[in-house]
């Protein structure tokens, strides 16, 4: 389950399997209880996150399919940390829902390493594909010149890819299905060494959080810091036009070409929202995870480790919101461009028309539609 991508929590009670017996000794006498109230909520809320995460990067996929700026190297890193979304709502939500409802895992050992070893490959992809969108858009502040490879971002995103692939394979090894009571089998972590719990977290937490959090931090400075030196040139070339009449006022038109635009500013901005939301939403999971292994004092209760489990779910469908927020335009030509062809589709099958008259219906409602809808429903885009 997501909530034990590296610990085996669950909405169980305090004295039930919080860890996997070592012995035949240590086993249970029956199978552990958990709250089934906690357990009905978590499910209720998995369900709402797994439709919003599920709809809302779909919807951003499609909108970055039939828009007109496919090609634009925001979009591009847009549309793999939705793929990454994805992974997360298919791979860690969903078998979390399951889990939830069914209490053990039941499949085969196989499926279990599988579910646990897919688990962390969407973290890790959603975290390392939001690091590339932000060193991109660091680049495209501070050395424009150079952001202009294109080919080099396909380059960072393979290897991006492939280094999710094989930072997530401890997972298979350590997980596997064992009997946690008599008669119970469920989907384990099993580690040789009684510190390699604390060892295998703080990995976990170095790589995946903290690390990520101090570049992004530093990434950001440098832009706080080049988009004040841009404020700062602006302000000056506005002192010099002002002072030398009409003929400064066209240099410091033509001088501001080289500062920093206001659209590249819109997208630093909407990468930073996310960048924030990224934050709220992996800290506390982060947080408690670190607790629960370095501290033998820390609560045991099920409800705090479900809530931030929860909230770190959250961050893969709250990303559809923030590009909408930032990109309009990009769902607003996704639903012009539906209702085009839906209402292009109800007119040219009117009973009793002929197929000329459907043709005509149709090129009169393209004509009717708005610019940017009339070249997507005419000219059908392909990737």
């Amino acid at each position: 389950m997501e909530g034990a991508l590296v610990a085996n929590w669950s909405a169980e009670a305090v004295n039930g399997s919080d860890a996997p017996p070592e012995a035949e000794g240590n086993r249970t006498a029956g199978p552990p209880q958990r709250n089934e109230a906690l357990a009905r909520v978590e499910v209720a809320v998995l369900c709402l996150i797994l439709f919003l995460a599920l709809s809302g990067n779909a919807c951003v996929l499609l909108a970055l399919r039939t828009t007109r700026h496919k090609h634009s190297r925001l979009f591009f890193f847009m549309k793999h940390l939705s793929i990454a979304d994805l992974v997360v709502a298919v791979f860690q939500v969903l078998p979390q829902l399951l889990w939830d409802i069914t209490f053990r895992f039941y499949g085969p050992d196989l499926l279990c390493r599988l579910v646990k070893y897919l688990q962390v490959v969407g973290m890790f992809a959603s975290t390392y594909l939001l690091l590339l969108m932000s060193l991109d858009r660091c680049l495209a502040i501070c050395q424009p010149l150079r952001a202009l490879r294109r080919r080099a971002d396909r380059l960072a995103v393979l290897a991006t890819w492939l280094g999710c692939l094989v930072a997530s394979a401890p997972q298979v090894h350590i997980f596997s299905l064992r009997e946690v009571a008599d008669g119970v089998f469920d989907c384990w972590a099993v580690f040789i060494q009684p510190w390699g719990p604390k060892a295998y977290i703080t990995w976990i937490t170095l790589a995946v959080y903290i690390v990520p959090v101090i570049v992004l931090a530093a990434c950001y400075g440098l832009i706080s810091f080049k988009i004040w030196q841009n404020l700062r040139l602006k302000t000056a070339a506005a002192a010099a036009a002002a002072a030398e009449g009409p003929e400064g006022a066209a240099l410091a038109r033509v001088s501001s070409v080289k500062l920093i635009s206001k659209a590249k500013i819109r997208t630093v901005k909407m990468t930073f929202i996310i960048v924030l939301a990224f934050i709220v939403c992996w800290t506390p999971f982060f947080f408690v995870q670190m607790w629960s292994v370095w501290d033998a004092n820390a609560p045991k209760e099920a409800s705090a480790f479900i809530i931030a489990m929860l909230l770190a779910s959250l961050n893969s469908c709250c990303n559809p919101w923030i590009y909408m927020l930032f990109t309009g335009h990009l769902f607003h030509e996704l639903v012009q461009r539906f209702l085009c062809c839906s209402s292009g589709y109800l007119k040219g099958n009117r009973p009793g028309e002929t197929s000329v008259s459907k043709k005509s219906n149709s090129s009169t409602f393209v004509l009717s539609c708005h610019s940017s809808s009339q070249r997507s429903c005419s000219q059908p885009s392909t990737v």
